[in-house]
């Protein structure tokens, strides 16, 4: 669309919104195609969760181990179910795919180190979508993926009794979202059985500030939210975007699906003050689960999706593949 005549509503470092609805982002939107990775053994492949609405996903499957049975029993060898990583990818809702180069070199790194069958989810993008479409569409991925006929890669291979749901940055308050919702529908025979949850760099907001927090940062999270969610109640105190808000009717932090859950923040990251009482809001919430925070020094935001193979995204991995193992 000629956006020429069109005047600029909204401006941020990521992206421009015209009155016309145009938008123009500034990156973050390259993809690379899905195949076989040589560096891991990965394999990956894209599909279609939903045509009507366009969300989609890129599988991954690690090789296949075989396992020969004991002695006596009338198999021969047989394959080990592998647990299932639902994953959304970060870009603050406006940004990225689970086909970015960087995002997708992760991807197939974590599978192999992790040895799981992963589901890495495309939502629809604000704010040509406002949110909660994001939230909707990851809703209906993860349901699809549970669903045991999704894909014959997760019915093949997948354990539907190990499900995990990850995130990182944008990714990771959906991984959290998702998980209220699960938790939500406990008790139901449709509800999700979620073992655990990985929030790897949390993007989460407020109407106030947090000591240590930004005033910058927060000031433009908090623009950047009305527009891509003019529907949040109490703005960026609506409980989407900050799980710590004391807002009426919020499920509380004691409402989250799994036994477990793991949290990362690096401490040059801006959300980090906002991850850490996260944390703290988990532990005194009522929540039974079991916590693990770990905090990766000198880095910023997300740095393990870019600065691949580096001692401190090697250690973050550790901490994340040792979790899924449990």
């Amino acid at each position: 669309m000629d956006s020429g005549s069109a005047e600029v509503i909204f401006e941020s470092h990521y992206f421009r919104l015209f009155s016309d609805g145009h938008v123009e982002r500034t990156g973050g939107m390259d993809t690379v195609p899905a195949g076989f990775d040589a560096d891991t053994g990965v394999t990956s492949k894209d599909v279609v969760i939903d045509a009507a609405t366009g969300v989609a996903a890129r599988l991954y499957l690690p090789s296949i181990q075989t396992v020969r049975t004991p002695s006596g029993s009338d198999g021969g060898c047989t394959t080990k179910k592998l647990p299932i990583l639902v994953v959304f990818h970060g870009g603050f809702f406006i940004l990225g795919s689970s086909r970015d180069p960087n995002f997708h070199r992760y991807m197939n790194w974590l599978v192999a180190s992790a040895r799981v069958v992963a589901v890495s989810v495309d939502y629809r993008l604000a704010p040509e979508h406002p949110l909660p479409a994001a939230y909707d569409d990851s809703w209906a991925a993860l349901n699809w993926a549970v669903s045991g006929a999704a894909d014959p890669w997760l019915s093949d291979h997948g354990d539907l009794g190990r499900v995990f749901v990850a995130g990182a940055s944008a990714g990771a308050n959906i991984a959290h979202n998702v998980a209220v919702a699960a938790a939500g529908m406990n008790g139901l025979q449709a509800a999700p059985r979620i073992e655990g949850v990985i929030l790897l760099h949390p993007s989460f907001c407020g109407e106030q500030r947090m000591e240590d927090e930004a005033e910058e940062f927060l000031e433009a999270n908090k623009k950047r939210w009305a527009v891509i969610f003019p529907g949040a109640s109490n703005g960026s105190d609506d409980p989407r975007i900050n799980p710590m808000a004391a807002s009426v009717g919020a499920p509380g932090l004691a409402r989250l699906a799994g036994k477990k859950l793991f949290v990362s923040t690096a401490s040059e990251d801006a959300r980090a003050p906002r991850g850490r009482a996260y944390c703290d809001a988990v532990r005194t919430g009522g929540w039974t689960g079991k916590l693990q925070w770990f905090e990766s020094e000198g880095k910023g935001h997300c740095f393990f999706v870019h600065d691949y193979g580096s001692h401190e995204a090697v250690a973050l991995m550790d901490q994340v593949v040792a979790f899924i193992a449990g």
